[in-house]
């Protein structure tokens, strides 16, 4: 979860290095620091508590000079956020230094044995044991760097990304990585090298990258071709890729906020998202996935969805979405838990994995489990090259790009909408619908980024909601059919942002046993469209007006009904009812971000949060 920057070359490095972990910082913000080093092996590391911001500062006063540097953003997971348990680490000689993403699960009993031998720890955390480690075999085992972190991971147990510096071999930077992501930036010539958790930090120095996979080691040397073997020892050869990243998609670009910004762009994100994959007629829905894997994907068993969060509420959409237009049973299961229960998987499942990261620890690792239980696995990824999007059989990516805020919204939007052209893809292969009724769905969901432009033109409602309710200290967030994943959604963007308790139910499920928590300081939003459940929900909120609740309620256009009973009205344009959550989920991700704003929050950097979880 933390951000990674490495950089070798002939560049004054410092610079490289702060602007990556700005790039990065969305991964966490507990603490910052860089080693930096010379050709001639002055190694120097500088960290501080806090954000990149207090780094740069601080490396404004000291020796910044370096060619060869490796930095870290940290989300605290081993010791608390503090300068002392901030990347990077010396080893005890001070010969090497660290930095590190990831866990190591059995840091306890090496550190111990490490201590038997006399080594002393300054930190809380595995990192630093890492890096012992890694020196303890060097010179006991008389290796060079690059062999003795072969020989030091294949001990270890837990995930990792990391990057060493050894002032003894200045013109060398090795990295290594398992279950935590790690890109290798090629520049020209192969005279310089870039390392990062992902291709943000090094987009505007190359765009030739190298993913690295599972236990793989590399040492990177200015002039020569990335040395690359497993913690065995076998050697590996990768083709860099090229990634198209656009600049501009990782600036806010004159907002105040990345998610203000990656809100208001959804209706472009969307049409990106639905581009080649809809024919030209608006009839059918095309997707190379179903083209080259259509029989097995129709002749499944059932469909198991694997996602955490976010991804957790659209895998309940999708599950709806699947079943309702292909007639095959889907399960949603928590990744976190799925991969601990000794589920019962075979060779006629198909496990969809969907992850915006494409890095997601828990969900990479449910996805393993089934391939190696014999399912058919399929990935819903955001981040091209992603270790999940590489793993599974095949997929579908969403591009939206790059989502920087921690709170996801473009990403949730795109996940929605290639489920839907997934599930459109499939019944039309299986046959399930009327190419008439696909027609008309793929109508509907042609339009849908001109209606979110719609919803966007007037926010001052909701902005005037915010200011109201922003001292409240609990809501609870109700919705039924489709509109209830929206429900859990809304209430999880207004934990997530403004640190107020919030809840999502069923709107049915009320009257079994929260309906005890409602008085007159309760506010309830309301999904309640037009929709088959329409006159149940306005029963459920007559319940909770006879409670004296507060109902802000999320309406269809021309819903008059509802303003008779509810306090607060935010209006949707009408659409098809299964497509409707790319709607009413536009309002609640305003709201949550208005009330944080109104509270003074960080909404890009909430509070022990970060975007990408590659840690369980």
């Amino acid at each position: 979860m933390c951000g990674i920057v490495g950089y070798i070359g002939k560049k004054q490095v410092a610079p490289i290095l702060l602007n990556g972990l700005e790039r990065l910082e969305y991964r966490g913000y507990d603490s910052a620091g860089a080693a930096l080093c010379d050709t001639e092996g002055d190694l120097r590391v500088y960290k501080t508590k806090g954000k990149v911001k207090l780094l740069e500062e601080l490396i404004e006063q000291k020796d910044a000079h370096g060619t060869i540097g490796i930095a870290h953003t940290r989300w605290a997971t081993h010791g608390e956020p503090s300068a002392v348990n901030a990347h990077p680490f010396y080893s005890q000689s001070q010969q090497l230094a660290i930095v590190h993403n990831g866990i190591i699960e059995n840091f306890r009993e090496i550190k111990q044995s490490l201590i038997e031998k006399g080594y002393t720890f300054q930190s809380e955390t595995d990192s630093e044991v890492l890096i012992q480690l890694i020196e303890f075999v060097k010179a006991s085992q008389n290796l060079d760097t690059f062999r003795a972190v072969q020989v030091a991971l294949s001990n270890v147990i837990g995930a990792y990304a990391i990057a060493i510096i050894d002032r003894e071999q200045p013109n060398k930077l090795i990295i290594a990585r398992k279950s935590s992501p790690l890109v290798i930036g090629i520049g020209d010539n192969k005279e310089e090298f870039f390392a990062g958790s992902d291709a943000t930090p090094i987009i505007e120095h190359t765009r030739n990258v190298i993913y690295l996979e599972d236990e793989e080691v590399a040492e990177l040397i200015p002039g020569n071709a990335p040395r690359i073997e497993t913690i065995q020892g076998t050697t590996k050869k990768h083709t860099p890729c090229y990634v198209s990243l656009d600049i501009g998609a990782i600036e806010k670009g004159g907002y105040p906020h990345f998610m203000l910004k990656e809100i208001y762009e959804q209706p472009q994100c969307l049409k990106d998202c639905m581009r080649g994959r809809i024919t030209s007629d608006n009839e059918k829905v095309v997707l190379s996935s179903i083209i080259d894997h259509g029989k097995t994907l129709v002749n499944a068993r059932r469909f198991v969805i694997v996602a955490c969060g976010t991804s957790w509420h659209a895998a309940l959409i999708g599950k709806q979405l699947i079943e309702d237009l292909v007639r095959i049973p889907v399960e949603v299961e928590y990744a976190s838990e799925f991969r601990y229960r000794n589920p019962i998987i075979g060779e006629h499942d198909v496990v969809i994995a969907i992850s915006q990261s494409g890095e997601t620890a828990d969900t990479y690792a449910a996805l393993k489990l089934a391939k190696d239980k014999g399912a058919f696995t399929y990935a819903f990824c955001n981040s091209v090259g992603s270790s999940i999007s590489r793993l599974a059989n095949t997929g579908t990516y969403i591009h939206v790009g790059p989502e920087i805020g921690v709170a996801s919204t473009k990403a949730f939007t795109g996940q929605l909408t290639t489920l839907a052209l997934f599930a459109l893809a499939l019944a039309s292969e299986k046959k399930t619908i009327s190419s008439e009724c696909i027609a008309e769905l793929v109508n509907c969901i042609a339009s849908i980024p001109d209606l979110i432009a719609k919803t966007l033109e007037d926010v001052e409602p909701i902005k005037q909601l915010a200011k109201r309710f922003v001292k409240q200290n609990n809501c609870i967030y109700l919705g039924r059919g489709y509109n209830y994943p929206v429900a859990l959604e809304g209430a999880l963007k207004l934990k997530e942002l403004s640190y107020i308790h919030a809840e999502g139910y069923p709107a049915a499920e009320m009257k079994h046993g929260p309906i005890a928590l409602v008085d007159e300081n309760m506010p309830i939003v309301v999904v309640a469209t037009m929709d088959k459940t329409y006159e149940k929900i306005v029963s459920n909120i007559q319940e909770m007006k006879a409670r004296k609740g507060k109902i802000i309620a999320i309406v269809s256009e021309g819903d008059n009904t509802l303003r008779e009973y509810a306090d607060y009205c935010l209006t949707v344009p009408q659409t098809n009812h299964m497509l409707e959550p790319l709607l009413t989920v536009i309002p609640l991700q305003l709201l949550a971000y208005y009330i944080a704003t109104e509270k003074g929050c960080n909404v890009d950097q909430p509070r022990n949060l970060a975007k990408s979880v590659t840690v369980e």
